[in-house]
């Protein structure tokens, strides 16, 4: 049996602290837009942004079968989209080729790499390289992120469903059948206009989760140094623990609420692992980048342009989660 068989039958069948947190993701969606709004709209909207961002972490945890042993049950736990944003099955078939550790980083096969190749920078107008510039900054990450990572993948997505993706085509079709209870909640239920819905919770809530993923990955010669750790955070619950992002990298199959003892039992085994990228907070991060790029935006190694005169055909791929990348993704996710 391999590794990940022995720590999936030592797994319970169900995992109730995943179950009870997503209830209560939804729960506190629902008071908040029912009881808050009507009295108090501001931190109505900042408890709606709240959920919307961890409902995006289950999501998360979902896709790498939490909290059952049924792809089609977890798929059940996170159908209702408060977010908008990602259909479900979109996220997952993107995600699960990201961890690809070897590939971490490259533009070209990683579907959640910030990186570009210089080919694909070159060809891309002043505008986008000077947004692209300021998005490498974790400000301009926060504010800027979430629009270029959204408009970026839905045309993308547009256009293979055009192109005949029925798996593609499913997925939003599936997402739309979410988008139908969720917003005339939102709108009618909550009484909350749809506009200000997008412009607050959605937006913020993916602002959130953008602090998560800024610095997740870098290039470094060694697969193993490509991925972040950091330490301690009070947006450690928010992010069901991915701060400590290698360690759940290396155990995919481990629940969100087990990450920080696997952490605390090997800490100086985990940090000498990752080769040492490691910050002790997310606001050491804010010091030394809140606006200076952390990374450059053309990939170290893929620095090299086309050879004039020969035969050359890029691998132009499908757009990331991030919207920034080129890589591809399947048609369908990986079976659980």
């Amino acid at each position: 049996m391999t590794s990940i068989g022995k720590r999936r039958s030592s797994t319970p069948a169900i995992e109730w602290p995943t179950v009870f947190l997503t209830l209560f993701c939804y729960g506190v969606w629902l008071v908040a837009g029912f009881l808050v709004w009507p009295s108090y709209p501001i931190l109505a909207l900042a408890i709606l942004a709240f959920t919307a961002a961890l409902q995006s972490s289950i999501m998360h945890e979902v896709l790498h079968g939490h909290p059952t042993r049924n792809a089609r049950i977890n798929e059940a736990f996170v159908f209702l989209p408060i977010g908008l944003v990602w259909p479900f099955r979109r996220f997952k078939t993107i995600h699960l080729r990201h961890h690809a550790d070897e590939r971490l980083t490259d533009p070209l096969d990683d579907p959640e790499s910030y990186y570009k190749a210089l080919w694909h920078h070159d060809d891309l107008p002043p505008a986008m390289k000077f947004l692209l510039k300021i998005n490498n900054t974790m400000v301009g990450r926060f504010f800027l992120g979430p629009w270029l990572s959204c408009i970026g993948f839905f045309i993308d997505d547009a256009k293979q469903i055009a192109a005949g993706d029925k798996a593609i085509r499913k997925a939003w079709l599936l997402h739309a059948i979410g988008l139908a209870v969720v917003l005339p909640v939102v709108q009618f239920g909550f009484g909350i206009p749809i506009w200000l819905y997008i412009l607050v919770p959605v937006w913020l809530g993916q602002s959130l989760i953008s602090i998560r993923t800024y610095a997740e990955h870098q290039w470094s010669e060694h697969p193993e140094g490509r991925t972040v750790i950091v330490e301690r955070s009070p947006l450690s619950f928010l992010f069901l623990n991915n701060n400590l992002h290698f360690v759940h990298h290396k155990s995919p199959t481990v629940a969100w609420y087990r990450l920080p003892k696997l952490f605390r039992d090997r800490r100086d085994e985990w940090l000498r692992m990752n080769n040492g990228y490691a910050y002790p907070n997310y606001f050491a991060l804010l010091k030394a980048y809140a606006f200076k790029a952390k990374e450059p935006i053309v990939h170290p190694v893929l620095r090299r342009a086309p050879e004039p005169g020969r035969a050359f055909k890029p691998r132009v791929r499908a757009r990331s989660l991030s919207g920034l990348g080129s890589a591809p993704v399947p048609a369908e996710p990986p079976k659980e």
